[in-house]
């Protein structure tokens, strides 16, 4: 379980989640939803390129400059880029859709998401994973049904706080490490100005034919990236509240010995 969570939230990743560059066939899923979870791939398989290197024609690869200890300094354009993704996290008042979980093995696994602003959000991992990440807006917990174990953390230790809070203000709030815009993508790295949310997000968002989170890249403080790639993108005012509950688990079996 302690793996697990340091998978999601290598940041400390959502991470949302909710939030790509190119999706890929990887993300392609059935209409009815995800049924099974990849896990590791052949080792002669081809590791998934870099998706800020191969998303998008026209895009370099270059990276901002080296950012101070406050983050990179905006040109006007760049504030104006900041300016629009924080924008578009403030319109979301609930989202739902399918996510691809690439870890720092190349495990790689699926399943469905909920998001409802301020704070709540819901990502169930499909089959045989038996995994829930679901947020009620104040705390996070990460919860293995096969092993009925739990951790929690506040909300406000995890990076998606800075997405998904009732006022969304990024140049406030983030440490900007790069901003870049290349063809149809918008790709923003930032830090929590907080020193108690530790680690980085990258965000990949499409700009048509509107602003759209396709992707994030999570980064913990040791250096170990997650990737979450989201699909079948659906805003929603229909969302349960008992979707963000966060349900006690049942007691644990006795293990024979």
């Amino acid at each position: 379980m302690g793996r697990f969570m340091s998978e999601i939230l290598r940041v400390g990743a959502l991470s949302v989640g909710f939030a790509l560059a190119s999706i890929g066939a990887a993300t392609a899923q059935d209409p009815d939803g995800p049924t099974n979870t990849i896990v590791n791939p052949p080792a002669n398989a081809t590791k998934p390129a870099d998706p800020a290197t191969t998303a998008v024609k026209g895009w370099t690869g270059a990276v901002s400059p080296a950012n101070s200890p406050d983050g990179i300094t905006l040109d006007a354009n760049q504030t104006k880029l900041v300016e629009q993704v924080s924008g578009y996290f403030q319109s979301i008042q609930s989202l739902k859709g399918q996510f691809v979980q690439t870890d720092a093995e190349n495990k790689r696994m699926k399943g469905k998401f909920f998001v409802k602003r301020p704070g709540r959000f819901r990502f169930d991992y499909a089959l045989p994973s038996k995994q829930v990440i679901v947020s009620d807006g104040e705390n996070l917990a990460i919860q293995d049904l096969d092993l009925n174990n739990e951790d929690r953390v506040s909300l406000d230790q995890t990076p998606f706080r800075l997405l998904l809070r009732k006022d969304v203000d990024l140049i406030r709030d983030a440490r900007i490490i790069e901003v870049q815009q290349a063809d149809d993508l918008i790709v923003l790295s930032l830090e929590d100005k907080d020193p108690n949310s530790p680690g980085k997000i990258k965000l990949f968002l499409a700009t048509k034919p509107a602003l759209e989170l396709k992707e994030w890249v999570t980064t913990d403080p040791q250096g170990q990236a997650t990737r979450i790639e989201l699909s079948q993108l659906v805003k929603s005012d229909e969302l349960d509240g008992n979707l963000f509950k966060i349900q006690p688990l049942g007691p644990k079996k006795s293990t024979p010995f």
